[in-house]
């Protein structure tokens, strides 16, 4: 069954009151290999069904082990930076290369997040139903590695490091600037949800995509990287 991402209102059903009352909202989006649709779970398939060769940059070796345990994650420096709500427009990462526009991602009739569509390789998206980058709590961005017709925006995403930034410009005219607090690689039979779409006290960001080994056999890449970062600067663009 998979999981649905909860809206902004905290009186649904299916949306976790968050920890504190500071308006974010908690997102759990189902990962396990067989939940085949959700939109963390890419394919690299052309159209006969053939795998392509086209795949996902190796990590470094610590993150490689993904049916390992992974290190905790280190926590983000407490910096009391939030920005009233505000869409993005752009994301920019200067490390590996990332200038992407966004679009909104939103889930199906079913409960299912939607992927950003395959035809554009440089796209990003925003789940729109939880908070916006800069914002108090944790905005979650993902993309595809790789697509049908080769490497897609986040193809070295695994390639970041702790001090790495990542900005996105927002409609209303500034720039959140996330510094990354760690890159990590999780197993998608062990993929710890509440820590990656737990609500956070600070302004934070999850970045996310596919990683690790393509299994040829399920058509599945077997882990998904995840970025963690907290915002480190706010201004004007």
């Amino acid at each position: 069954m998979a999981t649905r991402p909860p809206q902004r209102d905290p009186g649904t059903a299916d949306a976790p009151r968050p920890a504190k009352d500071n308006g974010s909202r908690a997102l759990r989006w189902a990962t396990a290999a067989t939940l085949v649709g959700v939109f963390l779970v890419y394919h690299s398939l052309n159209s006969s069904g053939t795998d392509i060769a086209v795949g996902a940059p190796s990590p470094p070796a610590a993150a490689a082990a993904a049916a390992a345990p992974p290190s905790p994650t280190t926590a983000p420096p407490a910096t009391g930076l939030s920005m009233p709500p505000s869409v993005p427009t752009n994301l920019s990462i200067p490390r590996i290369g990332v200038n992407a526009p966004f679009t909104a991602l939103n889930m199906d009739a079913s409960g299912v997040l939607q992927p950003p569509p395959e035809n554009n390789r440089n796209l990003v998206g925003w789940y729109q139903g939880g908070v916006t980058p800069g914002e108090l709590g944790n905005a979650i961005v993902a993309g595809h590695v790789d697509t049908t017709t080769g490497p897609a925006v986040f193809f070295l995403l695994s390639f970041l490091k702790k001090g790495d930034t990542a900005a996105i410009t927002r409609a209303d005219g500034t720039v959140a600037t996330f510094q990354v607090d760690s890159v990590q690689t999780f197993s998608k039979g062990a993929f710890p949800d509440q820590e990656v779409y737990g609500d956070t006290p600070d302004a934070e960001l999850r970045i996310i995509t596919c990683g690790g080994a393509y299994d040829h056999k399920t058509k599945d890449y077997e882990a998904n990287v995840v970025v963690f970062a907290h915002l480190a600067k706010a201004g004007r663009a």
